[in-house]
């Protein structure tokens, strides 16, 4: 497993002020997962371009 790529107590308050739920700790995981494969469409998207700049439409 990667590094984590999300700050684990910020979504842990976003779910909990949101929806008054806890969050597991695997939680993390599975987040870190959709971010790197959501970068990895994203860098493909901008060379696809023939950009070296990942933007935010890069995401859609």
């Amino acid at each position: 497993m990667s590094e984590t790529l999300v700050v684990v107590s910020k979504v842990k308050k976003h779910i909990k002020d949101k929806a008054g739920m806890n969050t597991s700790g695997n939680a993390a995981d599975a987040l870190t997962r959709i971010v790197e494969e959501a970068c990895e469409r994203a860098i493909e998207s901008a060379k696809s371009e023939g950009r070296k700049t990942v933007m935010d439409r890069d995401f859609e």
